[in-house]
């Protein structure tokens, strides 16, 4: 039986700093000319993507070294206000009370709350469908992948289309980040992505097209992105999600369990 401790809250929260260090590497990659950065400051991955990318934070501050207010705190605050960024990092509650007072202290507030959730990695029952078939997408698709998960995230949204796009392209050119591709009758309908970090498999970016929900692809596209982790070697599977959001409650009927509520914090003023 895994427990909701200590490590298992380092191994999910350096899954999701690597996921998140990848998306700047990406990007890096793709526009050579961008300013994406990151380092690592007192065990924490510390990364800007752009002044108001979602992955422009840091993960797992507090949990691999003690945080001290005039040495780490003060590099990674300079490290983005030198790049015009708010200050924010994602933190988990098993950090200790002492991480979370000195950041009060410090003038930072809580922004947002979310579980990360995870379960064991076992080799999937099939549960296919006819006429699905979910396939690991080559680099030559990476429009189209990113065309299917912006369709499947911003259909209420339109507005977002062109960045949601973007970062599904960006998704495609990261390293150890496979993204799958569910098709039924040979029509792409939904989208997913797994990025694999020392035997943790952190699934992500799942979303079918309007018109083909409720056809069974996102259960088949879990089933295979869980196949693939356990042919990789992975252990460990994760998800991060809203609290209480219907995308938690999903998680949780495919097996997932909280291992804990986490809150953003943000530098005020």
């Amino acid at each position: 039986m895994i427990f909701a401790d200590l490590e298992l809250a380092k191994r999910l929260e350096r899954a999701e700093g690597f996921a998140c260090v990848q998306f700047a590497a990406a990007r890096k990659q793709v526009f050579p000319d961008c300013d994406s950065a990151w380092i690592r400051c007192a065990g924490a991955d510390v990364v800007f993507d752009g002044v108001d990318a979602p992955t422009t934070q840091t993960f797992g501050l507090g949990l691999f070294e003690e945080l001290t207010p005039d040495d780490a705190l003060e590099e990674i605050e300079r490290f983005f206000s030198e790049r015009g960024a708010a200050v924010m990092h994602e933190v988990s509650p098993l950090v200790g009370v002492t991480t979370l007072e000195l950041l009060c202290r410090r003038g930072y507030r809580p922004i947002e709350i979310s579980n990360v959730l995870f379960r064991t990695v076992e080799s999937p029952a099939s549960i296919g469908r006819d006429g699905i078939r979910v396939r690991v997408i080559g680099a030559d698709e990476a429009e189209l992948w990113a065309a299917v998960s912006a369709r499947g995230w911003t259909h209420e949204h339109p507005e977002l289309k062109e960045f949601v796009e973007q970062m599904g392209v960006l998704m495609v050119a990261r390293e150890q980040s496979p993204c799958f591709l569910a098709e039924l009758d040979g029509v792409a309908g939904a989208a997913g992505g797994l990025s694999l970090h020392e035997g943790v498999a952190l699934f992500a970016g799942a979303a079918a097209v309007p018109e083909m929900r409720r056809r069974g692809l996102q259960g088949v596209l879990l089933e295979a992105r869980m196949r693939y982790a356990f042919e990789q070697g992975c252990d460990l599977a994760m998800m991060v999600a809203e609290a209480g959001s219907e995308s938690q409650r999903n998680a949780e009927r495919q097996g997932f369990r909280v291992a804990y509520t986490r809150m953003k914090w943000k530098l005020m003023g």
